[in-house]
């Protein structure tokens, strides 16, 4: 029992330390990027690699799942002849759900991974080092720019994913479940609230960031030699993905508790 015990706890502290080293680290690149110089080309490729380039994989990953959404409440409705709900959950729930965490998970699967494989192997092949040497802040020039921009552009994603994902609903709602089209616009538009649209920017934004900085964090602090850099990414994907399902948790809670 003594050694159950003693596991656990050394368990406990270990993700306790994780929690506070990546605490540590994000409010040391919020101080810098309040400060100058801010790299302004580094910040513009990482609106296209971050926002233009991942355009196709939030598209589809949110086209095929409101098409799916609409298909199921169809089905289910029709076992209590509530058919007629379905542009209203479909809209629900791809903006206060669906459309953030997916474009947040898409973005940690495209974007965390590629950050952080991209920074370990600056850090194994001693490029940071040769920042540092260069008198180039490593945080500033690698960290801030990229957060900033998952910041800035995810939002962006996912509103436009949530646009895709209705429209999914509705192609398949129309031209297979037999609904009217301006009805079912109709019925979507009235249904949203501005509330629903505020917390999925809010979600977007929250998740980028989160994104980001577990691409940089782990790519900062990864091990040497392939190994180190294969870990850095996986370890990356991981702890974004989770954290981005905990923080649309407490979220939601935050936006619809009452």
């Amino acid at each position: 029992m003594t050694k159950i015990l003693a596991a656990i706890g050394r368990n406990a502290l270990a993700a306790l330390a994780s929690f506070g080293r990546i605490g540590i680290f994000t409010f040391a690149t919020l101080m810098h990027a309040l400060g100058r110089p801010f790299y302004v080309r580094e910040f513009g490729h990482a609106l296209l690699t971050v926002g233009y380039f991942s355009l196709p994989v939030v598209g589809l990953t949110t086209i095929f799942t409101g098409g799916a959404l609409a298909l199921q409440i169809y089905a289910g409705g029709a076992r209590f002849n509530a058919e007629a709900v379905v542009p209203q959950i479909v809209a629900i729930g791809m903006v206060r759900e669906l459309g953030p965490v997916l474009v947040g998970l898409m973005i940690a699967a495209r974007v965390t991974s590629s950050i952080a494989a991209e920074i370990a192997t600056m850090k194994v092949t001693e490029q940071i080092d040769a920042l540092v040497t260069l008198s180039t802040n490593p945080m500033k020039y690698l960290t801030v720019p990229r957060v900033l921009a998952a910041l800035v552009v995810v939002p962006v994603l996912v509103g436009i994913g949530d646009v895709i994902g209705i429209m999914g609903g509705y192609l398949v709602a129309t031209k297979t479940l037999g609904f009217n089209e301006a009805a079912y616009l109709q019925n979507t538009y009235d249904f949203l609230q501005s509330s629903d649209l505020v917390s999925s920017l809010v979600k977007g934004s929250v998740f980028g960031g989160i994104a980001a900085i577990m691409g940089c964090y782990y790519g900062m602090n990864s091990g040497r030699g392939a190994q180190g850099v294969g870990r850095a990414t996986k370890g990356s994907v991981e702890a974004a993905a989770v954290l981005i399902l905990a923080a649309n948790f407490v979220l939601t809670g935050v936006f619809f508790s009452a």
